[in-house]
Order: C-alpha cells, then structure tokens, then sequence
C-alpha cells in the first residue's frame, strides 16, 4: 500500500524504530544488576554492566552490517535457547527430583493463566502501561522486518512461525522455571552463566535486526556509505540514546504513542486511498516464492 513511503511516515517510522533499539539496549543495562548480582550489590549499576551494553550494541551494529551475520545469530540464538530449556528440563525432571508426570503438570498449570486473565489485566496500571507501549513499539519493527522475508508463507505458515512454536518455547521454559521455584532446586553456577549468555545473546539478536531495518529505510547501509562510517555512526547513535533512556529523557511511553499513532493513521490511510485494492487481495502474489538462496547471496 506504500504507506510506509510517505515522506512524514517514514521519519515517525524511523524514529520509532531507533528509539525502541536503544530502549532494548537500556533494559539490558538496567537489568544487569539483577542477573549479575555477585558483581555489584543486585541494585546499582557499575561501570562493568556499562561496558557489557557497550560490547553488546558494538556486536549488533556489525552484525547488522550483513544480513547473514543476522540470520547466523538468530538461528545461532534460538538453538541455544533450546539447548538450555533442554538441560534445565532434564535436570529437573529426569532425576530424584522430578519425573516426566511432573513437568506435564506443572505444564497444565499454563492454562489457569488464562481462565484468570482479568486478574491480570484489571485493573490497568504503570506497570501495565509500560509493557503495552513497550509491546506496541516492538510491533510495528516485527512485522516491517519480517514482511520482508515471509514472501510466499501463507496465513497459516506464518502463524504457525510465529506463535505456536515460540509459544510452545516460551510455555516449556516458564513451566521449568516454575518447578525449580517450588521445589527450589538449586541452579548450577554453569546454567546461571548460560542464561545469562543466551539472554544477551537475544538481545544483541533484537537490536542488529532493529539496526539493519531503519539504515536499510534510510538508505544507510554499509554497502552505501562503507563499513567504517556505517559501524561507528550507528555505535554513536545507540550508545548516546540509551544514555538519554538512562538519564530518563526519553521514555518508551512516547515511543509507543507514536506507533498507536501510525496504526489509526494507516487504518486511515486503507479506507480512505486503497480501500479497492486491499478488498481485491486473495493471496501473497505468485511472483512472491521463498527462496533461502536470497540470503546466502545477500550483504
């Protein structure tokens, strides 16, 4: 529909997607302290949770120099991930402490989540506020940055993509969590560093994908103005927001109403100049056919 194309969109879009990418980096930052207590106090940050946020965004910002390095992390990411969940479940439920009868019971505890989801929800607080304008800011980058590599998915595909198994992931993960809390089974010193590992990996995983996506808008990309200009220009930029974010001169908040702002304004935009076309789509076109080999090839 080229509503991303318009001149004015595409500055509130841009800005978005750089505020939300040193937002990321800032959560990391502050929450360093609680995952790292044994190097601080577990409340204050020291200048060593610094220089991990600064290593991290410096590994973002080169691997978003090359869509490769990008999809190397996300897979290299999301197998490790897998790889712990499957550790800490044996551990748990395939010694003295646990059996397998355990783990689906503890699994099954998932579904009173939603049967008391009003608890949840009601009533709306800072607390709530926070993660919704956080979850509309990340929303809008998902669905730009994946739009460009689901060409030729169906509905159903990219459902399945993106929700089933994340969701099966996540489900396991929390219900492992869960019965190392219970039956407070210690966490091996190994396991606590690889968690830590895997979740800055992510992390780096989130920001290079956000990086590679507005200097691709902005026509900022190393092959244009050359690696060197494109690295450090883009480590000065994130490194100087998440700054401001630590100095609370910038808020999410604002981040998020721009992105609710843009969703009311492209409902707008459809029903108003392409309402045709969008009632005339019956399908992702034929020419749209996936082809990984795009991203071997790719820079």
């Amino acid at each position: 529909m080229k509503f991303f194309d318009i001149p004015l969109v595409k500055v509130i879009n841009n800005m978005v997607i750089i505020g939300t990418c040193a937002f990321t980096a800032f959560l990391l930052l502050v929450n360093l302290p609680w995952y790292l207590p044994e190097i601080g106090d577990g409340e204050s940050v020291v200048p060593i949770f610094y220089l991990i946020v600064f290593v991290a965004i410096a590994a973002a910002v080169y691997s978003s120099s090359n869509i490769k390095y990008v999809r190397i992390l996300s897979l290299g990411s999301s197998w490790l991930f897998i790889a712990l969940i499957a550790v800490m479940w044996g551990r748990a439920f395939l010694t003295d402490n646990g059996s397998v009868g355990d783990f689906f019971g503890t699994a099954g505890l998932i579904g009173e989540y939603f049967t008391n989801l009003h608890r949840f929800m009601l009533p709306l607080n800072d607390y709530h506020e926070f993660y919704l304008f956080w979850w509309f800011s990340w929303s809008i980058m998902i669905g730009q940055f994946t739009a460009r590599f689901v060409s030729g998915l169906r509905t159903w595909q990219l459902m399945i993509a993106m929700l089933v198994f994340p969701s099966m992931a996540i489900g396991t993960w929390f219900s492992v969590l869960y019965h190392y809390h219970t039956e407070a089974l210690n966490i091996a010193a190994f396991i606590n560093l690889a968690m830590i590992t895997v979740g800055i990996l992510m992390v780096i995983n989130s920001l290079d994908s956000l990086i590679r996506l507005y200097t691709d808008n902005l026509n900022l990309t190393a092959k244009r103005i050359g690696l060197g200009k494109y690295y450090f220009g883009n480590l000065v930029v994130m490194c100087a927001l998440t700054l401001l974010f630590q100095l609370d001169f910038l808020r999410i908040q604002w981040v998020g109403a721009l992105v609710i702002a843009l969703y009311f304004s492209c409902f707008v935009f459809i029903v108003v100049k392409r309402r045709s076309e969008v009632m005339a789509i019956s399908g992702s076109p034929r020419e749209n056919k996936l082809d990984f080999m795009k991203i071997e090839l790719a820079s």
